[in-house]
């Protein structure tokens, strides 16, 4: 230890013994350990997944659907805005039925349900629609993002697709529902209601 003087003031100086390269290279061994540790959890965290990114997707839709099927009152089930168009319940038949018809080209072990599409209560259609969504998750619980980019089967009802990927007929059907959804969005707003997802608190 030495005495140094500064300012007047007597300063005691406590001399450190130089960090041997031993200790110097165990101090950096653990430093870089710690930091791959850390760099490992954040590539796990960030990780993306096929799979998952679309079963995220797929529930996300479900919720904002069943929240806009039930806006509508239940005597305007029958409202159409022109005579050539859908009623509001075909509509959300239709989905159900869609939903049903391109999930079920996954392969699924899960039975597909019976779709009604003559139903005219609201409880039944609702269901109806909750059910297909149900299969779809079901669906979507059994892919791998490998089996995703497997072929999907095919149906009559879509031989203009041509050979399709799993992954490609889960964000067709997607796309189809958003599409519905953007009309009835339309038919709500023509009988004065918001819907669900453009109201604000």
């Amino acid at each position: 230890m030495n005495v140094h003087m500064v300012n007047g003031s007597r300063v005691r100086v406590v001399d450190l013994p130089a960090m041997t390269d031993t200790a110097h290279t165990l101090r950096t061994l653990a430093i870089s350990c710690a930091m791959l540790g850390v760099i490992a959890v954040a590539a796990r965290a960030q990780t993306v997944s096929v799979q998952d990114g679309a079963l995220r997707d797929w529930t996300s839709q479900r919720d904002t659907l069943m929240k806009i099927a039930s806006a509508m009152p239940e005597d305007k089930s029958g409202f159409r805005p022109t005579p050539a168009q859908r009623t509001w319940n075909e509509q959300i038949l239709h989905i159900a039925q869609a939903n049903v018809i391109q999930m079920g080209r996954l392969g699924s072990k899960a039975a597909a349900p019976e779709i009604n599409m003559n139903a005219t209560s609201r409880a039944e259609v609702l269901k109806a629609l909750l059910d297909s969504f149900e299969f779809g998750t079901a669906a979507l619980k059994e892919q791998t993002d490998a089996t995703m980019v497997q072929q999907a089967a095919n149906t009559r009802f879509d031989q203009f697709m041509g050979p399709s990927a799993r992954v490609r007929v889960v964000y067709y059907v997607i796309g189809h529902t958003w599409d519905i959804y953007g009309q009835m969005a339309v038919y709500l707003r023509l009988n004065g209601i918001t819907p669900p997802a453009s109201q604000r608190f």
